[in-house]
């Protein structure tokens, strides 16, 4: 009963995009109370699920969900398309056409996505975010066509912030993408970062294009906001390809068979990071200073395995 019920919430919110917990109780026979508590734990499973309160709201589910790839086989989406369309044969529900229509066009999508530009293929998934390149097909569309978006931005803190943007143009910077985006909120440009966008959703509204200057845009993003250190690497044989495709084969040299590179990188725990997951196949040279950070950062990490 419970995963029934909890099937026909998200089938509902993919259909509809917003309903209410009134409207969701109604229609599964349960209390409000007993929604809320199948969303909270759809939404620890990861679904984008949004419950806005107050006057206009309601719950939502991102525009840029969908079923995971892979989710069900080709056989099962026929299945659920059929069975679908006989219940659709019953009941006069335009909502069961849009769910049909969504699972039909779920099963031709089966395929990783490739943003092709001229001779230019990005591939825009991420390791983590199988739901990441539905995120940038959203922007992309919302930013050819005007379309005001609100979306639920988690900062590094951890806070949450909902704002309404008009996305003007998309942004990769070392490896990460960006939308920068006029912010209702703040009244001016920001920069958000799309790994940190939990759920967008289209308001309806359309917006009008902004002048701006490319060199407007903070793309900058260490050298203004970060301190810098200059750090030397030694680094081993296996370890080359590593380095060369993280700084750049222009910056790896020579000298009597061993390998090395001198940069200036921002100095952060990312920095940290970076360097311990090369594990043995860089050693810091200099400053010393970063060498004992990352004996500590070493130490703590056997700590927590003992």
């Amino acid at each position: 009963m419970k995963y029934k019920v909890m099937i026909d919430i998200l089938f509902t919110l993919l259909a509809k995009k917003k309903s209410t917990a009134e409207a969701l109780a109604n229609k599964n026979g349960i209390s409000k109370r007993s929604v809320y508590r199948y969303l909270d734990e759809m939404t620890v499973s990861g679904i984008p699920i949004d419950v806005v309160k107050g006057r206009g709201g309601g719950i939502y589910i991102s525009d840029s969900y969908k079923l995971p790839v892979n989710y069900m086989t080709k056989k099962e989406y026929v299945a659920a398309i059929d069975a679908m369309k006989a219940m659709r044969g019953q009941i006069e529900d335009e909502n069961s056409d849009s769910a049909i229509e969504k699972l039909i066009n779920q099963m031709k999508e089966e395929k990783q996505d490739l943003s092709v530009t001229g001779d230019l293929i990005v591939d825009s998934s991420t390791w983590g975010d199988y739901r990441f390149h539905e995120k940038i097909k959203l922007l992309q569309s919302a930013t050819r066509e005007l379309a005001e978006l609100e979306i639920d931005y988690v900062a590094r803190t951890g806070e949450h912030t909902r704002r309404k943007i008009d996305a003007h143009v998309l942004v990769y910077k070392q490896n990460v993408w960006y939308v920068y985006a006029y912010c209702h909120t703040r009244e001016a440009f920001r920069l958000f970062k799309v790994g940190r966008i939990r759920t967008a959703r289209r308001t309806g509204r359309s917006f009008e294009r902004k002048t701006f200057l490319r060199e407007e845009i903070p793309l900058q993003f260490w050298q203004e906001t970060s301190k810098t250190v200059e750090i030397k690497l030694e680094i081993s044989r296996t370890a080359v390809a590593d380095v060369e495709e993280w700084l750049g084969v222009d910056c790896i040299q020579t000298a009597d068979d061993k390998f090395f590179a001198t940069m200036v990188l921002p100095d952060n725990d990312g920095l940290i990071q970076k360097i311990l997951s090369l594990g043995l196949g860089v050693k810091v040279v200099a400053p010393l200073s970063l060498q004992k950070r990352l004996q500590k950062a070493a130490r703590q990490i056997v700590e927590a395995y003992e």
